[in-house]
């Protein structure tokens, strides 16, 4: 057996940091939507569909970025992709009316997305093993902690430079990354191994890839398992403001435990690569996130102001499980298809982003930072992940 190779710093931190892109961009804006809704004159309602126009064209160009990516190379679709986007947040912090702040958030959305699809087909090309597992560990933890740190980043911002110096921000990211891809980025998809660019093949190879049942088993499994924990950051205004009674700077007392589980999560997901088959990573993930949902629907059941310490822990432990799970869950999913891995990645970020559009545009302003219904709605999520992986390991897709 060969010795694991190791991992590039500068590739991985870089592989990083184009994942936290789109993440970071969706809640940065969430300490400022009281001051954006007085300075456009709309209501809340309104407000929120900024994050409607961004993630409905995220996940509808989730199916595009992997298979232009199969077709024209990992490397040219991600520094184009980061280009627009950068130019699309400029575009942002200059708009004069509320309209043209939607129709940019709309264009940042289908932009933004290529750092985390297409990166995760450029590991698989590079790595196998333990070692694919551990770099997309550090990926998806980088991925999953963006829209955790975002509107703590974006709470300073707001109050030292108000809303617009965020959207100045995400240009300014954009370009440093434009600018690091250009110089280190390598490319993986060799033109002989590229796939021709025709629509109609394309889609038919993601109709093809989304027909498949264990496919979609092993997604669903880990859309709902993410879900655990999206429904609260974007439920975090409503929680934060409104319900902890704290200020626009004071997003951390929500966000900094969920970011202490995905980090913990990440080691624990780490040191168990290669140890642990996937089957048994993914049941302790289930597990560890259920039984943290279970107890905060307990508590805010039980308590009818329970303290915010103890809300913290539940919500560190479903951010625990998550991590735990979804690396190897990913690695698996991309393995049905090795010679369509961009297109797996797509079809795969499209249907758990049209569900994270739903809880987080629809469900989350709905339930209004209701404690007890956000833990039931999380445990019902985590059941039913828990159902789909018991199917797709009775068929045979996850090693035991």
């Amino acid at each position: 057996m060969s010795p694991p190779r190791a991992v590039p710093l500068g590739l991985a931190l870089l592989l990083a940091s184009l994942s936290m892109v789109s993440p970071f961009a969706i809640d940065t804006f969430f300490p400022s939507m009281r001051a954006m809704q007085a300075e456009f004159g709309v209501g809340p309602i309104a407000i929120q569909q900024l994050l409607t126009a961004y993630l409905l064209p995220y996940a509808l160009m989730s199916l595009v970025h992997g298979p232009l990516s199969d077709a024209l190379g990992r490397r040219v679709v991600m520094i184009w992709t980061v280009g627009a986007f950068a130019i699309a947040s400029l575009a942002c912090a200059l708009a004069p009316g509320f309209g043209t702040l939607l129709a940019f958030r709309a264009v940042q959305g289908m932009m933004g997305g290529a750092g985390f699809i297409v990166g995760r087909a450029l590991i698989r090309d590079l790595y196998d093993g333990a070692e694919a597992q551990r770099l997309m560990n550090a990926v998806t933890m980088i991925f999953s902690l963006a829209p955790a740190i975002a509107p703590i980043v974006g709470g300073w911002i707001h109050v030292g430079f108000g809303w617009r110096g965020v959207f100045w921000l995400l240009a300014l990211l954009g370009l440093v990354l434009v600018v690091a891809s250009h110089r280190l980025l390598p490319e993986t998809h060799p033109p002989e191994r590229r796939v021709p660019l025709h629509v109609g093949d394309l889609a038919r190879t993601a109709w093809r890839i989304s027909c498949n049942p264990y496919f979609l088993m092993l997604t669903l499994c880990g859309a709902l398992h993410f879900a655990a924990v999206m429904i609260y950051i974007g439920s975090a205004p409503a929680i934060v403001l409104d319900v902890w009674k704290l200020s626009e700077t004071q997003f951390a007392a929500l966000f900094i435990p969920v970011i202490g589980g995905f980090l913990t999560g990440a080691v624990l997901s780490g040191r168990l690569a290669g140890r642990l088959s996937a089957a048994r990573q993914i049941g302790l993930g289930l597990g560890l996130t259920g039984f943290a949902s279970a107890a905060g629907l307990v508590l805010n059941l039980g308590w009818d102001s329970p303290p915010i310490l103890l809300q913290q822990v539940t919500m560190f432990g479903t951010a625990l499980g998550v991590q735990i799970t979804f690396p190897p869950l990913t690695l698996r999913v991309l393995d049905l298809y090795p010679s369509w891995r961009g297109s797996v990645a797509s079809v795969q970020s499209f249907i758990q982003l049209l569900l994270g559009s739903v809880i987080m545009g629809v469900v989350a302003p709905l339930l209004k930072g209701n404690l007890a219904a956000l833990s039931a709605f999380s445990l019902c999520g985590i059941l039913l992940a828990a159902l789909f992986a018991a199917l797709a390991r009775r068929a045979g897709r996850l090693a035991r």
